[in-house]
């Protein structure tokens, strides 16, 4: 079992809580489709909640050159779902945050997360923040 199998299976037998890697209930599981095999998939990524119908994501990759798979799956299908630690299942919108918008959300990450920080640190690329709005 992978990595993000583990996660995936201790947040869903615990109710949201993950206690590996101290994530507690910072994290959503994000399911969205492959951009180009149409191929469903699940992806635990942390999540900021700046108020009650949206969520933010950072697209970070541990700071490597290149963005996540998902963020490409978001791109071309941005309809997608999410388990929430309290709201539960959720139909949300993707969006991918520009400029300012983009820069502010980016900070709320910083503030979070000390790691964030570092991740910005390692790459070139200006890391993507997606906004997650709940469908309506």
């Amino acid at each position: 079992m992978g990595w993000n199998d583990q996660i995936i299976e201790e947040f869903r037998n615990n109710n949201g809580t993950v206690t590996t890697g101290g994530f507690g209930r910072s994290l959503v599981l994000l399911h969205h489709t492959g951009a180009k095999s149409g191929t469903p998939r699940v992806t635990p990524v942390m999540a900021l909640r700046p108020d009650r119908n949206d969520w933010l994501i950072a697209a970070s990759k541990a700071g490597a050159d290149e963005n996540p798979a998902w963020f490409h799956n978001l791109v071309a299908h941005p309809a997608v779902t999410i388990e929430d630690p309290d709201a539960g299942t959720v139909s949300v919108t993707a969006e991918v945050l520009t400029g300012e918008d983009r820069d502010r959300a980016w900070r709320l990450f910083e503030a979070a997360s000390d790691g964030f920080a570092g991740y910005q640190r390692k790459t070139s690329r200006v890391i993507p923040v997606v906004i997650l709005r709940r469908a309506r």
